[in-house]
């Protein structure tokens, strides 16, 4: 039986793709057998690999907007803590542990003390996926035992290696694909840096996705990464691309000379 696997990139607001992604997946019957996240792609992953379903968890973006700042607290130095999506994550996980998650989870976060990054597939879990999910210049570092964790996302924001040599076949879905360079922009404090992380993580991107049998990039440049308002319409365009590489998912299901 193939293993498959499932990457699944950051990009706050536009992670809602993600979902449509899984969706489409589920729709298919194609059972995902380990998950590889950052940043939103770790919240989303987490919740996924519990058993929230992805239309579950899209009302539950809209509802919270957790990538939007209204929903987070605001702190003395000047940045917002995550402590609102650890409340949710208590709610919709049982266990505050992979080990309790039902599909096995990969969580890649940078640790801003030694400039690397780290991989978390065991232990405690909700601190992990917070870490991955720290946004820089938004967010404080999230402590996680020696660590001090920030947006996986910084050096690695498609982490295929934790499903190397475990899966047969790796979906990669990265919902950052560059804007088109000839439409103007307008450069507030958010696009800006949107503009600046998109511009740091596409060559790693274009290395790692390489490696993936199918390869989902919706082009998402018009939603900021902090527009939860739009959802819904991000959520059916990651969807739409998902079926729109419908025949060559089930032809990679059956095709029994994938290597593994």
């Amino acid at each position: 039986m193939k293993k498959i696997g499932i990457v699944l990139s950051g990009g706050g607001a536009r992670g809602a793709a993600h979902l449509g992604v899984l969706k489409a997946l589920d729709e298919l019957g194609i059972t995902i057998s380990a998950i590889s996240g950052v940043s939103a792609g770790a919240v989303i992953g987490a919740l996924y690999a519990a058993g929230v379903s992805p239309e579950k968890i899209l009302e539950i973006l809209k509802t919270q907007t957790y990538f939007g700042i209204k929903d987070f607290l605001w702190m003395k130095n000047g940045l917002f803590n995550l402590e609102g999506l650890r409340k949710k994550l208590t709610e919709l996980i049982q266990e505050d542990n992979f080990s309790g998650l039902k599909i096995p989870l990969f969580v890649v976060a940078t640790d801003i003390l030694t400039g690397t990054s780290v991989t978390f597939s065991d232990g405690p879990l909700f601190d992990a996926v917070l870490g991955s999910a720290s946004v820089p210049v938004v967010f404080q570092p999230t402590p996680y035992k020696d660590y001090q964790l920030l947006d996986g996302g910084i050096l690695n924001n498609l982490p295929i290696e934790p499903l190397l040599g475990r899966c047969n076949i790796i979906i990669g879905s990265h919902v950052n694909k560059l804007r088109d360079t000839q439409v103007p922009i307008t450069l507030d404090k958010t696009t800006l840096l949107d503009q600046c992380f998109h511009l740091v993580i596409a060559n790693s991107v274009k290395e790692r996705a390489k490696a993936c049998h199918i390869y989902i990039e919706p082009l998402l440049a018009g939603f900021g990464i902090f527009e939860m308002k739009y959802a819904q319409q991000i959520f059916e365009i990651g969807y739409r691309e998902a079926m729109g590489q419908k025949e060559r998912l089930l032809e990679l299901m059956e095709d029994h000379s994938v290597a593994g």
